[in-house]
């Protein structure tokens, strides 16, 4: 017989996630980045067949890749932090890879670490200074 809090319990279980070199449970330390894919080719290795690929691609400039994002997640091993690549399986079973960083390309939500191409390096610079004024100390 079980107990009465084992029968009740309707709350999720945590995500079976674990390390691939110690096998340790992996904490997760950011948000989810999801993915998305702009090519057919893509979506037909993922099962998708060709004329329906192609005509997602045709009337969808981005399709979301379902089941799949990048996460960042904490190993006690190893002392560190880590980005995945998280594909989410059948019964909630988790395959984890390194984040190639072709897949940061197609992330949702992600900054680009070299800037917006068509700012000016003025522009930028003065983001990034602390006070707006260094570079105009000479107009008075």
């Amino acid at each position: 017989m079980q107990k009465r809090c084992a029968r009740n319990r309707k709350r999720s279980k945590r995500r079976a996630i674990y390390c691939p070199h110690h096998g340790c449970y992996l904490d997760s330390v950011s948000q989810k980045y999801s993915l998305y894919t702009e090519s057919a080719g893509t979506l037909q290795s993922r099962g998708i067949c060709r004329l329906s690929a192609l005509l997602l691609v045709a009337t969808h400039t981005a399709v979301p890749l379902v089941g799949e994002w990048l996460e960042a997640f904490w190993c006690p091993e190893c002392q560190e932090s880590t980005w995945y690549y998280v594909r989410q399986g059948s019964d909630r079973t988790h395959e984890i890879q390194s984040a190639p960083r072709e897949l940061w390309m197609q992330a949702t939500g992600v900054i680009n670490a070299t800037g917006n191409p068509s700012v000016g390096e003025f522009t930028r610079r003065q983001a990034r200074a602390r006070s707006g004024v260094r570079d105009f100390g000479m107009v008075r």
